[in-house]
């Protein structure tokens, strides 16, 4: 296969030899890496502090700390992750999938080793000890080492953006049918309801359910390998070594990079937080456990029914026009839910997929928000920096996460839940319902105004820099 090296580095290959036209191969495979992805990061997100209070019989407070803490390590981990997959020269299958090569099993072992049930009978100590090591082996390190190649590999998979939008919506898509597999199925299959109709965790089939998800996504990852191809070569010049700070003030200068980091943070909280309170919600305000899966079902729907018109969207539109219309409407029907305290389910899931319609807009489009943000760091400092800016990105989503996990476990005990007891008291259910229902209301609003007052790429910007890469890349 012939190539040629431009002086930026970019090597063009000849698509008369072995690597093929961007296409729906590339499309599924990339869907396929998220689907793969969500079998741990959504199980985590939306029952791993149910494992640890319900089964393990951990505190909220202690669990919140746990997911807070984690993050201190991933302002290392990630960034890491992001210079080395910069850095490093490229193998045979491309400098980001041959991560997913790497790394497809450990990330699968790593995230099953979280839910063991027989860890219950330990002593509390243990227990800490236990959650703390395989939580931060998963999140920090092997997740990392997958995920931020995966993410990153979507500015080498095409530079077209019509291509980079229809990657974005198939990621969204992978990572929808991934929380519909698990909302549907984990409530079915882990809670049951005892004589008293008190909803009533299985630990057993934690675990089983959790190396279950561990092998799909193993299927899932070398799926996304063999179906997509990196097809653009960045090849660093010998240049000085950039230190961490310079590094650091560069990217502080990226203000679409900041902007999207700021609303990634309060999205990440808002969505994730709601996705842990509802399971409170359903087994302790609605006390039907079961209904999760029709719920779960009904928040996924919004997202699929307009995946198919997303790229007509983004570019009629714009992404950052598109996305901050979906989060203004997304805030205003959780404060509806909000403000009419409702009792009734079938209500309930009609609320929230209207909801659903706003998220699920803004998510299909958002991953394409990095491919722009790298094109603009690329335009304005020269330098091509897909690792570490993806790195950048996946860490404030990490964090959003820890602040749902932990602002979770510190609402779920100041509320005054009780992990042992079989049923909860009223006004604490009522709180749950407050929580689950506000927090998300308020901050998709915040999201709303960071994206229409603060990212600047405009569906004008966003083409323009388009331009001025591919006429450097003509010209060279």
């Amino acid at each position: 296969m012939s190539r040629t090296v431009d002086d930026k580095g970019n090597v063009k290959e000849d698509r008369a030899g072995d690597v093929r036209p961007f296409g729906i191969r590339d499309k599924i495979g990339y869907m396929f890496g998220d689907f793969g992805n969500d079998f741990s990061f959504i199980f985590a997100s939306s029952y791993l502090m149910v494992f640890y209070t319900k089964v393990l019989g951990l505190s909220g407070f202690a669990v919140g700390l746990l997911f807070l803490g984690a993050r201190f390590v991933d302002a290392f981990t990630d960034v890491t992750m992001g210079r080395i997959v910069d850095h490093m020269r490229p193998e045979k299958d491309g400098r980001f999938r041959a991560w997913i090569r790497r790394m497809c099993i450990p990330v699968a072992v790593s995230s099953s080793a979280m839910y063991l049930y027989f860890v219950r009978d330990w002593a509390y100590g243990a227990k800490l000890v236990y959650v703390v090591f395989t939580y931060l082996l998963w999140s920090s390190f092997c997740y990392t080492a997958i995920n931020i190649p995966y993410g990153s590999m979507a500015s080498v998979i095409s530079t077209e953006v019509k291509d980079r939008a229809s990657l974005s919506t198939f990621r969204s898509i992978g990572a929808s049918l991934a929380g519909l597999a698990i909302g549907v199925l984990v409530p079915l299959i882990v809670y049951e309801t005892d004589q008293a109709g008190n909803q009533i965790v299985l630990p057993v089939r934690f675990t089983v359910t959790a190396f279950v998800f561990g092998a799909l996504a193993v299927v899932c990852y070398v799926l996304c390998y063999a179906l997509c191809r990196e097809r653009v070569v960045f090849h660093k010049k010998e240049e000085k070594g950039e230190t961490a700070w310079e590094m650091l003030r560069s990217l502080g200068r990226n203000r679409p990079l900041l902007a999207l980091v700021c609303a990634a943070l309060v999205l990440l909280l808002a969505t994730l937080m709601g996705q842990t309170m509802n399971n409170y919600l359903f087994l302790d305000y609605f006390r039907n456990a079961k209904a999760l899966s029709m719920v779960n079902v009904v928040s996924i729907g919004g997202t699929l029914l307009l995946a198919p018109f997303i790229s007509t969207i983004a570019s009629k539109f714009g992404k950052k026009e598109a996305g901050a219309v979906g989060m203004l409407a997304a805030g205003i029907v959780y404060l509806a839910l909000f403000l009419l305290r409702v009792e009734s389910i079938p209500l309930f899931m009609a609320l929230l997929f209207l909801g659903t319609l706003g998220t699920g807009l803004f998510n299909l489009i958002v991953w394409a928000y990095i491919t722009d943000i790298i094109d603009y760091q690329e335009v304005t400092t020269g330098k091509r920096e897909d690792g570490t800016v993806y790195a950048v990105y996946s860490f404030a989503r990490k964090v959003g996460q820890a602040l749902a996990g932990g602002l979770g476990g510190f609402v779920l005990t100041a509320i005054g839940y009780v992990s042992e007891a079989p049923a909860q008291r009223e006004v604490v259910a009522e709180r749950i319902y407050t929580v689950a229902t506000l927090v998300p209301g308020v901050c998709y609003l915040v999201v709303f105004l960071i994206i229409r007052f603060a990212y600047p790429l405009t569906k004008g910007e966003v083409e323009k820099n388009t331009a001025i890469l591919r006429d450097s890349s003509i010209s060279h």
